[in-house]
């Protein structure tokens, strides 16, 4: 599935769902987790991925602190509290949208 276009528009909503979650996360397992839920169909890239965070991080969804593991600094990101308000906001979005795509392209069963 060649799904980057796709998920361009949904990497938000992906990474603040993920976030919500799991309390806390860093880039590589964020990408991991992505691999894994999809069963390898859906690839964040760190191209995607690091823009994306920092974009909420700025936006004030994130915030960030640093770990040293295994002798090298790692950079977790978690939700702030406007963040959680923004992953339901998000959610939303997507439901609706998801809706009227299934309407446009006549996914769902007719109703009688």
């Amino acid at each position: 599935m060649n799904s980057n276009m796709l998920l361009k528009g949904t990497l938000q909503t992906i990474i603040l769902k993920l976030l919500e979650g799991n309390n806390q996360m860093y880039g590589y397992e964020i990408t991991q987790k992505v691999k894994e839920l999809t069963a390898g169909e859906i690839m964040l890239t760190e191209g995607a991925l690091y823009p994306a965070l920092h974009k909420m991080e700025a936006e004030g969804f994130l915030e960030t602190f640093t770990q040293i593991v295994d002798g090298r600094a790692r950079k977790y990101y978690k939700l702030t509290e406007e963040g959680g308000i923004q992953v339901n906001n998000k959610l939303d979005e997507a439901r609706a949208f998801i809706d009227q795509l299934q309407n446009i392209l006549n996914l769902k069963p007719a109703t009688k």
